[in-house]
């Protein structure tokens, strides 16, 4: 039997301190009165609350908005009677009174508004427009311009029966398809103005817009001119026009080497020049956007190669500015036109041919008839000279 195990002896325990410091007494042992007094004085202070995170409550905002309102309230009152002050000081003083100058209008001058003739208003308000081309200043000159524009859709009218009586082809079209607008597209320029300077229309079978070639007015104080033809055509009628130039030259030489045609706009031409001096000329009126090299499918050397880079077929006539104001501009606006009708023609015969009237057996007809009369001379030498030997 093994031997049991000797039980040890009971402790006397005291009882446990507890580490940590309290403020109330023990029941242990008996604390001095200091202590007591310290822990009375702990418990009635109480630390501060917390500061709770978020908004504010809703009372305590209506309460400062209030405040501030009420302190508004005061200021303005005070402002009030101030202004009281004020006004009971000056009550005496003149009302202050602010002019704002009214643009001045051109005045008509004595001078009635004709149909057949542009007034001179409506060249001095172009003047205008161009020295102060932004939109507040035409805003502010809006009468001026109805006016102006007024006066030069009736100048255009009559200038219609003036094209109808030299080329027959032009029909009577509504105004509004003849004239161009003065507002300019800016979005590709590098010229910010918004409006044109000038007056312009243009007459065709089609009016200002379409393919066929143009007679052209262009009224603008210090560059007015009057002219016609083809500006930049479509990519077809220009390929038409070009091989026309290669395949019938006698009649574009016929065309350009009128005498009518060359005093009229080719005016510093001698009388006596050649053909190369006439294409030349030409060419020089319609250099913009030429090309510097032979188009595709053209030799560099061919006979007619400036006429082959040019993109554009048109005349101008300069004209002083009191043509349009005269009396008889239409008269002198008639003689500038006449000479260009062959010109006109001869070019809507390219873009446009009339099946009604083939030009082109014309123009075949009359090259037959040089060659035989270049080839005559030859054989009369030939035989000639059989004949001497």
């Amino acid at each position: 039997m093994p031997p049991r195990k000797r039980t040890a002896d009971e402790a006397v325990a005291g009882p446990r301190r507890s580490s940590r410091r309290t403020s109330t007494k023990s029941q242990y042992f008996d604390g001095s009165d200091d202590e007591d007094e310290l822990a009375k004085g702990a418990e009635q202070v109480e630390p501060p609350p917390k500061r709770k995170r978020g908004r504010p409550p809703k009372k305590q905002v209506r309460e400062k908005e209030e405040s501030e309102e009420s302190y508004q309230d005061q200021d303005e009152k005070q402002e009030e009677l101030d202004d009281d002050v004020e006004d009971s000081d000056d009550s005496d003083a003149p009302p202050k009174v602010t002019f704002i100058p009214l643009p001045k209008l051109i005045t008509p001058g004595g001078v009635e508004y004709e149909d057949t003739k542009v007034h001179q208003n409506s060249m001095e308000f172009l003047k205008l427009l161009k020295a102060n081309n932004n939109r507040p200043w035409l805003k502010s000159h809006d009468l001026e311009y109805r006016t102006a524009l007024k006066d030069w859709e009736s100048f255009v009218l009559s200038a219609t029966d003036t094209v109808i009586g030299i080329d027959e082809t032009v029909p009577e079209l509504p105004v509004k398809d003849v004239l161009f607008r003065i507002y300019r597209d800016t979005r590709f320029s590098k010229d910010p103005t918004p409006y044109k300077p000038h007056f312009s229309a243009a007459w065709s079978r089609t009016g200002r817009k379409g393919p066929y070639a143009c007679y052209y007015i262009h009224c603008e104080p210090g560059a007015c001119f009057v002219g016609g033809g083809i500006w930049h055509p479509e990519w077809a009628k220009l390929l038409l026009l070009r091989n026309s130039v290669n395949q019938r030259p006698k009649g574009w030489n016929r065309v350009l080497n009128d005498a009518d045609f060359r005093k009229t706009f080719l005016p510093k031409l001698k009388a006596n020049a050649k053909y190369e001096a006439v294409k030349t000329a030409f060419t020089a009126e319609n250099k913009e956007g030429a090309l510097t090299k032979a188009p595709s499918g053209f030799r560099q050397d061919h006979p007619d190669i400036k006429l082959l880079r040019l993109k554009n077929f048109t005349v101008r006539r300069k004209v002083p500015d009191s043509l349009f104001t005269s009396d008889d501009a239409q008269e002198q606006i008639a003689e500038i036109l006449r000479p260009m009708f062959q010109f006109v023609s001869f070019l809507n015969s390219i873009v446009m041919p009339d099946p009604m009237h083939d030009d082109q057996d014309d123009d075949d007809d009359d090259d037959e008839e040089d060659e035989d009369a270049e080839r005559e001379p030859e054989e009369t030498a030939d035989e000639d000279g059989d004949e001497a030997e």
